[in-house]
């Protein structure tokens, strides 16, 4: 996806994020989603499928990322 087409996205961001050190994410069909770091949105957003968000967000929710 190139940097272009991201204005068509719907990017969300946590109310939490008040320091600009965030990370905003935009679903895609199929259940993907697209991550940018809220700083420099012009740098190449990462892509993610149905499949490996799903797997990403179940990690969370489990704790696999706790410190």
């Amino acid at each position: 996806m190139t940097v272009e087409l991201q204005p068509a996205l719907l990017f969300r961001t946590s109310t939490r994020c008040s320091s600009g050190g965030c990370v905003e994410v935009a679903p895609l069909p199929g259940g993907g989603a697209v991550v940018r770091d809220n700083k420099d949105r012009t740098r190449a957003p990462l892509m993610f499928d149905g499949q490996e968000w799903a797997d990403f967000i179940s990690g969370v929710k489990g704790g696999e990322f706790d410190f």
